[in-house]
């Protein structure tokens, strides 16, 4: 199958500043000059931010790793998981088309998202809510005909119960997911006959499907701030940015210690970088703002990102923040509160 980025692409891509700081410790895990290892977690990660890959978002990645494009954009198009095209704003829908599904009515759940959804797989529907596709085998046989909708299976569909989940998502709602018809996960339909006893006994659901329910986690975009950030190997417990509720105002937000300025306000300077750029004796805006081509010419050899400087715009950055002003990047990197309290 020839798979081709979408014609009409965003400007940009930026990762929010806690995916960012997630992103930077899955790099970390490598050993130096190793950290294209670390391309396949990133690109998923931008797509769970916006929901599909774009060439901006490839091309970040290929950035963050020092990767030619062509490295980043051959991974993305290679793997079927990657989605290429814009996705439904609430969900994708995919429906598993292989025998055993096939044979239990799959047919049927695909005419369902061709009436209700659109005509074609990977089109959106008439108000961008969603999309879906004919995948390969989604390993749940026993419970065929199924569907994976973003990180969750949906289990013993039929077209009534699938017409049903789909017009809950589209009033933004989150159901159950996993069998749609009583079952407790695989087990025959005639009814248990071994370990009947449940692990919550109240409870008929499965213990997974009601944690997936209560934290609106089936469709619901990764931002970072989920769960803490741990990168044990660095010898200190990093974590995730704090919600913004809790962060301190942005007037608040600190120099880094000794009076340097938080050089991370620049677009495309994580905490590896600015420990880099104060190994070379650069700790204000100022000094990057007052770089010349045979400044940047020379950083960026030291660096080893070759181009980075320039094409994230760190002089005019630096040149904005020197003078007490702001730039788009530190507005929302303030926002989303890169800082403790």
């Amino acid at each position: 199958m020839l798979r081709r980025l979408a014609p009409n692409q965003p400007e940009s891509f930026a990762f929010t500043p806690a995916n960012l700081a997630w992103a930077e410790g899955q790099i970390s895990k490598y050993p130096e000059g190793r950290q294209a290892s670390a391309i396949i977690p990133l690109l998923w990660r931008a797509q769970e931010q916006e929901g599909w890959l774009s060439r901006p978002a490839i091309e970040e990645v290929a950035r963050m790793l020092d990767l030619a494009y062509i490295r980043a954009l051959e991974v993305a198009t290679f793997y079927f998981m990657f989605q290429l095209h814009p996705v439904g704003n609430v969900a994708h829908i995919q429906i598993c088309g292989t025998t055993t599904c096939m044979i239990c009515g799959a047919e049927d759940l695909v005419a369902v998202c061709q009436e209700k959804i659109a005509a074609k797989p990977f089109m959106l529907s008439e108000d961008g809510k969603f999309s879906w596709e004919e995948v390969e085998c989604l390993g749940a046989c026993a419970n065929a005909p199924m569907a994976q909708i973003g990180k969750d299976y949906y289990e013993d569909l039929t077209a009534e119960n699938f017409v049903a989940i789909l017009d809950k998502l589209a009033a933004g709602t989150v159901p159950k997911p996993g069998p749609q018809n009583g079952r407790y996960a695989a087990e025959p339909l005639s009814g248990l006959t071994s370990l009947t006893a449940y692990a919550k006994p109240d409870d008929p659901n499965n213990a997974s499907v009601g944690l997936a329910v209560e934290l609106g986690d089936t469709v619901k975009r990764i931002d970072g701030t989920e769960v803490p950030l741990l990168t044990p190997w660095r010898g200190v417990e990093v974590k995730a940015p704090k919600a913004a509720a809790k962060s301190k105002p942005v007037a608040e937000a600190p120099a880094t210690d000794s009076g340097q300025d938080d050089l991370k306000l620049l677009k495309g300077v994580g905490p590896k970088l600015e420990e880099k750029l104060h190994g070379l004796g650069v700790t204000s805006f100022a000094q990057v703002a007052a770089w010349g081509p045979e400044d940047i010419a020379d950083m960026d050899d030291k660096l080893s990102f070759k181009g980075r400087i320039e094409r994230d715009g760190w002089v005019e950055q630096a040149k904005s923040l020197a003078e007490g002003g702001e730039t788009e990047f530190s507005k929302r990197a303030k926002k989303a509160d890169i800082y403790e309290t």
